[in-house]
């Protein structure tokens, strides 16, 4: 890096962190001029103050996605304020590094080192970004589904303006239908956690149970009824948490198995990004 490089990179980690220019200067020195890692040097050695931009919640927001060809992908990225979400210049970054996303088929770490229309790394655009608008901006998660093995559709809720809005799913099934819009549009509104049961997560699972015997037998029920009652209970989150036996929200009277087998197709993956979901 040159001097008028090193210094830069010193500048734009002093307005993300708040830190004194000798540290942060040792920072870039060690880190390569990386501010990612920077941060995280700084971090590590106690330095970075407790209320930098990067130590606060970023759950607003933006979910952006990308559709050519039949291949599709989804990219979440954060801000601290609904504010900056609705700001131009966010915006503008965030539809850029959708296309960017796509391009790179979700891979985070060649996202970051991309170029930009201005012929600057995402990275660098990013670190610009939190300097100008004063808040925490992650690209925290991304995915990208392939045209292989099935025939992908999408659902974007409350759109913001195309392909833009807070929560957006993909459904791939075994073959092309409009009932695949319908499954996303399903997976947007109920929230499934898995496919099925054997897929879902076991610790999940296991939480569940400790939370369902816990709440019973502090209601007063006895010993020797509440392993039944928990199994009953158990099985009623499996249904309400896996997508195959949900209720279908077009039918309450079927569940998505039913109209899966009426229809003679299966659902071979799905996704749901809402902007700040678990953050």
């Amino acid at each position: 890096m040159s001097s008028k490089d090193i210094l830069e990179s010193v500048k734009k980690l002093r307005e993300v962190t708040g830190v004194g220019f000798k540290d942060c200067k040792l920072a870039i020195d060690e880190t390569n001029g990386d501010i990612e890692k920077a941060i995280e040097f700084l971090r590590k050695k106690g330095i970075a103050k407790a209320s930098n931009k990067m130590n606060r919640t970023a759950a607003e927001g933006l979910c952006l996605l990308q559709e050519k060809d039949g291949e599709v992908s989804l990219v979440e990225i954060n801000s601290e304020t609904d504010f900056v979400a609705k700001n131009e210049t966010f915006i503008s970054f965030c539809k850029e590094v959708s296309i960017i996303n796509f391009e790179n088929k979700s891979d985070l770490s060649k996202i970051n080192k991309a170029h930009m229309k201005n012929n600057l790394s995402v990275e660098t655009n990013l670190t610009d970004l939190i300097a100008k608008m004063g808040e925490k901006i992650t690209i925290r998660r991304s995915v990208y589904f392939d045209k292989s093995n099935g025939k992908n559709s999408f659902y974007v809720h409350g759109a913001l303006e195309k392909k833009v809005g807070k929560i957006i799913s993909i459904v791939k099934t075994s073959k092309e239908s409009d009932l695949g819009k319908k499954i996303a549009m399903h997976v947007s509104a109920l929230s499934p956690m898995a496919l099925e049961e054997k897929v879902l997560n076991k610790d999940v699972m296991n939480k569940e149970m400790e939370i369902i015997k816990a709440e019973l037998l502090n209601s007063g029920k006895p010993p020797e009824m509440i392993e039944k009652i928990a199994k009953g209970k158990i099985n009623k989150f499996i249904s309400d948490n896996t997508l195959i036996n949900q209720v279908w929200i077009m039918d309450p009277k079927k569940k998505v198995s039913d109209i899966l087998k009426d229809n003679d197709i299966k659902i071979i993956d799905f996704i749901r990004y809402k902007v700040g979901e678990g953050v």
